[in-house]
């Protein structure tokens, strides 16, 4: 026998250890001492020194079956070595793109932050004809490959199949959840799947993975600290014991595992970005079933349940019930994750709470846009019924406004702030709240003018994309300010801006100046105040309008290219200093040549782009250009010379 200390726990180690020593020594019994037999670790995949748990919880990975096999499978997915390239959020190609096309962009389930049983699928990629232009740059980069790159692309996994998922690497336990039918999925967001795709099977599998006593016994294979970051690989869920479930058992555990996921799904409702928008928090009341205290209690009691069942389907003794801490509670998104730190994710993936009155702000605005339906507020519109879990990923949440739905406010795809014109943000955010009947908040206009941007671009920025959709290009002191819409931005929007609101605007303040000047030595001291700003005002518009002349020929956006891309050549138009450099830098490397893959790269450089073509496949395939590409010869073979004589 040998004997283990555990002293993880203890504050003090040092004397903790000396008083464990101690009454061992004597004789004496102490919780943290352990005496097993080396041989006893056998049983566990990996041999970990797992001696705090009973024999009995150990033999469990001898006495029950494996997760791999009886119909189900765990997978890891591909990667694309380029993720700015080949990867959007899902809001950058809903323009003019379909998100499940069955030809380009489909949905990409790449880990993120721990979230049992419901996670928004955000991103999307480029998968077009197998992901043959993700293999050819592939191949390009890392010639080891041979002429395959299915060893890090992995496609002949199951993709496109109903499954579970989960954060490869968290600190914050295992969490499998949802993967809807149409998804491809990541190395860092690997899957599970079950015979014949059934639902129930598959939640049921989906309660019992989630439950504390399957997660204790993933833990006892990993033998890493409590604080440690964790890798939860395929490998380790695949040798995880899985018992039998009678058709019972399975018909409990699934119902268990959609509510959770249905009460999960319920609280990204109020999440602009998610698949699952409806209102905003200070709305969502409005249509009931929202109350995140009460999802937050009743998340509690099912994850309880689950953990009872799972307790008795692996017949764990109360000792061994006792060792599962819980290692993964459904919370309501705050709670587990402010210790979180996973390596996989970036920070602003998490489901951070916002301000009512901003989020509120926010949503209006995108209604003036056009993109969300106010109808939903007033109750003019029922919300559509909750969808099933593994259904596909609509093109559209259901916040936001239905094909063929007429406007809140018809606009060229601008807006602009600038008091008293047709177009005004503010006059239509002001316009939009009372139509719902809520309070206008005071300062809309100052709210807009600072706060707006800053607060969009951090909601909608995801897995190191930065992707704000509503565009402020302004004068150099932001008092004039365009606001495009990038779902609706086109090769003539600069144009409209000109011609639409710039130009009448350098009219009417020409007009303005020209009657003060006209009134020569009978101005006031107020009318000078004003012929000064007024004058510092037009400076600022014509150099709005020279520099929106400059770019509007050459600008040519596409979606396909996402956001920051489409964005970088307008970088000087925009105010916001963080932006403004992050789009200055892309716009120097698409300057430099390294996103030649980029559409808007082939409008500004087209002879450098099409040279490239022919010695890159995968810049051939992305634009269109595979006859220009000319197949290197393969290398001669070196044969061995004799050897000379003596």
């Amino acid at each position: 026998m040998t004997t283990f200390l555990r002293l993880l726990a203890e504050p003090d180690k040092a004397t903790a250890l000396a008083e464990s020593c101690s009454r061992l020594r004597s004789g004496s019994s102490d919780p943290r001492l352990f005496s097993v037999a080396p041989t006893a670790f056998d049983t566990v995949p990996g041999k970990p020194f797992a001696y705090w748990v009973s024999e009995a919880l150990r033999e469990t990975f001898a006495r029950l079956p494996a997760f791999e096999g009886e119909g189900r499978t765990a997978r890891l997915g591909g990667s694309t070595k380029n993720d700015f390239r080949f990867l959007r959020v899902w809001w950058e190609i809903s323009g003019q793109l379909p998100v499940v096309s069955g030809k380009k962009w489909f949905p990409f389930a790449k880990g993120g932050a721990f979230s049992p049983f419901f996670a928004d699928v955000y991103l999307v990629v480029n998968w077009l004809s197998n992901a043959r232009e993700i293999e050819a740059e592939l191949l390009m980069k890392f010639p080891y490959l041979g002429d395959s790159a299915d060893f890090v692309l992995h496609r002949n996994h199951p993709y496109l199949r109903p499954g579970l998922t989960w954060p490869r690497r968290t600190t914050s336990g295992l969490g499998l959840r949802v993967m809807p039918v149409g998804c491809i999925f990541a190395d860092k967001g690997p899957a599970a799947f079950v015979a014949v795709d059934d639902p129930n099977s598959l939640l049921a599998l989906l309660a019992l993975t989630n439950s504390s006593a399957y997660g204790l016994l993933v833990s006892l294979q990993l033998a890493a600290a409590d604080a440690a970051a964790r890798s939860y690989e395929v490998g380790v869920i695949q040798k995880t014991p899985v018992p039998a479930l009678s058709a019972e058992r399975q018909a409990t555990l699934a119902a268990l595992a959609q509510r959770a996921w249905s009460l999960k799904r319920t609280l990204d409702t109020i999440e602009e970005t998610s698949h699952a928008f409806l209102l905003p928090a200070a709305l969502r009341h409005r249509l009931g079933d929202y109350d995140p205290p009460a999802i937050g209690a009743e998340l509690t009691r099912i994850q309880a349940q689950i953990d009872a069942i799972a307790f008795d389907l692996y017949g764990f003794s109360a000792t061994d019930r006792a060792a599962a801490q819980p290692s993964q509670v459904l919370t309501t998104e705050g709670d587990a994750e402010a210790s979180d730190a996973d390596a996989d994710h970036d920070e602003e993936d998490r489901a951070t709470p916002i301000d009512q009155t901003a989020g509120l702000l926010s949503w209006a605005a995108g209604v003036a846009f056009g993109r969300f339906d106010w109808h939903l507020a007033t109750g003019e519109r029922v919300a559509p019924p909750e969808p099933e879990p593994f259904d596909p990923l609509p093109a559209k949440s259901p916040g936001m406004l239905p094909d063929g739905n007429a406007p809140f406010h018809v606009h060229p795809g601008l807006l602009v702030d600038d008091p008293g014109h047709p177009h005004d943000l503010t006059r239509l955010v002001e316009e939009v709240l009372a139509a719902v009947d809520v309070t206008v908040p005071d300062e809309v206009r100052r709210w807009q003018r600072k706060d707006f941007f800053p607060f969009h671009l951090q909601r909608y920025s995801k897995s190191r994309r930065k992707a704000p959709i509503y565009w402020p290009l302004a004068t150099a002191s932001g008092s004039y300010t365009l606001w495009l819409f990038y779902p609706r931005l086109t090769s003539q929007t600069l144009y409209t801006a000109l011609n639409d609101f710039v130009e009448p605007k350098l009219k009417q303040v020409a007009a303005d100046l020209t009657a003060l000047r006209n009134k020569g030595t009978a101005r006031t001291r107020d009318d000078e105040r004003r012929f000064e700003a007024l004058q510092a005002f037009d400076s600022e518009l014509i150099e709005l309008r020279d520099t929106l002349l400059k770019l509007a020929p050459s600008y040519h956006p596409n979606h396909d290219d996402g956001v920051q891309i489409n964005a970088a050549p307008l970088w000087p138009l925009f105010r916001h200093k963080p932006w403004q450099k992050v789009l200055k830098d892309t716009w120097a490397k698409l300057e430099k040549g390294d996103y030649d893959w980029a559409h808007l790269a082939m409008n500004y450089w087209p002879e450098r782009v099409r040279e490239k073509c022919r010695i890159d496949k995968s810049l051939a395939i992305a634009h269109g250009l595979e006859d220009l590409y000319v197949e290197p010869e393969a290398a001669a073979k070196k044969t061995r010379g004799k050897k000379k004589a003596g």
